[in-house]
């Protein structure tokens, strides 16, 4: 194992946390699932900039996999996670069992209406209910000073922030811009699925994107370029494509075009066995 302290129950996570935050150190954390790459570590070196300690926690966590998604065959590699962890000057890793975090009996469940019911939350029904539920606990377990998340699934980093504002977890929420491989694809634990054909396929995910977003800034309407690219995608092997679409960046509300608030581009589709989400910003 790398050289890193690591923790599985949440009473020696809280008594280390204590500990520095006696000696006055602030804390910062960085919740995964595991299955870590360059933009997990991105998130660790950012923490690591804003903080005096970083903990991250590695966890496969159940309730946010539907039945038939791929919950079982999850990439699980602790050892290897743990490696990269401590090269990116993580100090403390979390890695409970799922006894731990969900012992018997266990019937709580948190939901965010409006936010976890468009998008990703038609497609994947109950999924943000898990997210929720999961970081609200890794968040209340730790109480870090400030939690960081990547801006790849802004959904998520939308739903986590209303959490934390509404039930007063006193955590600052830090969105971390999406990493990319060098062609444009956001890097993603799910990007190994995919086979060497379908990989020079996914940047075209992104391109999309990016054509959406000039069309925009051209005048052009937000529902045909919606549906111009969502066809691109189907011709290119993308299948299902569940959603290309518009938004408000914070209320994730339909628009129409540019305007005075910040928008959101987002798109989730297929590509043979991966599913791939990306968005990118645009302001008027």
């Amino acid at each position: 194992m790398a050289d890193i302290e690591t923790v599985r129950t949440v009473a020696d996570l809280r008594a280390r946390v204590r500990y520095w935050r006696d000696q006055g150190l602030a804390s910062a954390m960085v919740p995964t699932m595991g299955a870590l790459h360059q933009g997990h570590i991105t998130l660790v070196e950012a923490a690591a900039a804003r903080a005096q300690r970083v903990v991250a926690s590695v966890f496969v966590n159940p309730t946010q996999f539907a039945p038939g998604e791929d919950f079982a065959r999850y990439p699980r590699q602790e050892e290897d996670d743990a490696r990269l962890l401590a090269a990116g000057g993580c100090d403390l890793l979390f890695a409970p069992s799922v006894e731990e975090m969900y012992p018997q009996g266990f019937a709580t469940t948190i939901t965010v209406a409006g936010l976890s019911d468009c998008l990703c939350g038609i497609v994947r029904p109950g999924h943000f209910a898990g997210v929720a539920t999961v970081v609200s606990k890794l968040l209340l377990q730790c109480l870090p000073d400030i939690a960081l998340f990547g801006e790849k699934d802004w959904q998520q980093l939308k739903v986590i922030e209303r959490v934390v504002r509404d039930l007063d977890i006193p955590v600052a929420i830090v969105g971390v811009p999406t990493v990319r491989e060098e062609d444009g694809l956001a890097k993603s634990s799910r990007n190994r699925y995919l086979t060497p054909d379908e990989r020079r396929v996914a940047p075209i995910l992104h391109q999309a994107l990016l054509g959406i977003a000039d069309g925009l800034k051209r005048g052009r309407p937000a529902g045909a370029l919606c549906e111009d690219a969502a066809a691109a995608l189907a011709a290119a092997g993308f299948a299902p494509v569940d959603y290309v679409a518009v938004r408000d960046a914070e209320t994730l509300a339909p628009a129409d075009g540019l305007g005075a608030r910040p928008l959101r581009i987002l798109a989730a589709a297929r590509l043979g066995g991966a599913r791939l989400i990306d968005n990118i910003g645009v302001e008027g």
